[in-house]
């Protein structure tokens, strides 16, 4: 467990064991066990980048979730998914700001079009670098909507 990500992760589990939280140290065992079987699957140590990429893919898991179980009027346990989507958010970096979400989009379209992209078909390369800077600290799918409004 040599990644920064990996160790906080695990001080977190301890912590949740002497604290007794339940809920808690089950949001944490099922992040841990999909970063061990990723690091299965590829046969190699993943770094904090892969890790955040994991946290990101469970947070917007359950975000979905929340909007099923409230759609279907499952109100309790949209309510335990949040929690949950509140203790996997700790582990990712600081959420951008608004201000610097347009900045990085005006950035990559400047360069994109540079290089005489422009248009939706422009829409792929501008993801490809906003995703890049944008790792988890911004929801990409509202970056996506953003960049689509200004292509």
């Amino acid at each position: 467990m040599s990644s920064s990500l990996k160790t906080q992760l695990s001080n977190a589990v301890k912590d949740a064991m002497r604290a007794r939280d339940s809920a808690r140290l089950g949001t944490l065992r099922l992040l841990q066990a999909a970063i061990k079987q990723k690091e299965v699957d590829e046969r190699k140590e993943l770094t904090d980048a892969d890790i955040t990429a994991i946290i990101e893919k469970q947070v917007k898991q359950r975000r979905e979730s929340v909007a099923a179980y409230e759609q279907a009027g499952r109100t309790e346990t949209a309510e335990l998914e949040k929690a949950e989507i509140a203790v996997l958010q700790e582990f990712l970096p600081a959420a951008a700001d608004t201000a610097e979400i347009e900045a990085a989009i005006t950035a990559a379209l400047q360069e994109v079009q540079a290089e005489g992209a422009t248009g939706p078909a422009a829409m792929g390369k501008v993801m490809g670098l906003l995703k890049a800077r944008l790792a988890g600290r911004a929801d990409m799918a509202a970056v996506s909507a953003q960049v689509k409004a200004r292509l």
